[in-house]
């Protein structure tokens, strides 16, 4: 008996070793108002919302749904998403060739747009700052920025950013209403060591039937007509 006792006051001892080092936690943590209920934080690596914030535990919930509990002793990291204003990151990856200074322009132009439109403007803070170039990954360039928000806004207006960047991206390319003629083959075919082949296509916008001046004005380099 007088084993087992020891080892229940042992166990005991740890608990409250444990408990009294969880309360001391929780109560630094509602004294210096480090979160609040509604705040989007990040502790330990988990991201999530604030549920509940208790003298031992902290609730957060994630965006899946899911309740993750923290003894307020355990946590060794916190990261509080919403105090005071809050960025939204917008990373584009663009063709290597692609003329950065132009898409840095649309990225400025766009979010101009996106600021002065009623329903964001009042979570944006201050216009888009471009931080450059962020590196190159399988033959692209990584061009980041990123708006100043209001707290728990910034994912919104993140969103919001990106689709009106592709919108842009998609208008860029489409091609013009007007009506021309099609790129139709020359009926005409050459022969050449028994082998039969089709002439270059009769372009009637181009100035010769060897390139293709509309393919020229469109990718910016002289491209041959398909055979």
């Amino acid at each position: 008996m007088l084993t087992g006792a020891g080892i229940a006051g042992v166990a005991l001892g740890f608990g409250a070793q444990w408990l009294v080092r969880d309360l001391i936690s929780g109560f630094f943590l509602i004294l210096e108002d480090q979160v609040r209920v509604g705040d989007g934080v990040v502790i330990n690596g988990q991201g999530g919302s604030v549920e509940a914030i208790n003298l031992r535990t902290i609730v957060l919930r994630d965006v899946e749904g899911a309740v993750h509990i923290f003894p307020a002793g355990g946590i060794i990291t916190l990261a509080n998403k919403t105090r005071d204003f809050a960025y939204a990151l917008v990373d584009l990856a663009v063709d290597f060739q692609t003329d950065s200074d132009r898409v840095v322009q649309v990225l400025r132009d766009t979010a101009a747009k996106l600021q002065q439109d009623p329903a964001f403007a009042d979570g944006i803070l201050e216009p888009l700052e471009v931080l450059g170039i962020e590196g190159f990954r399988d033959g692209q360039v990584m061009i980041r920025s990123r708006l100043k928000t209001l707290p728990q806004r910034q994912a919104e207006i993140g969103r919001e950013l990106r689709r009106r960047v592709q919108v842009c991206a998609r208008r860029g390319r489409r091609r013009p209403a007007a009506s021309r003629p099609a790129h139709r083959p020359d009926p005409r075919r050459t022969e050449k060591d028994g082998a039969t082949k089709v002439a270059p296509y009769d372009c009637h916008d181009c100035p010769t039937t060897a390139y293709c001046r509309r393919a020229e004005l469109q990718f910016g380099r002289t491209i041959p007509h398909r055979v």
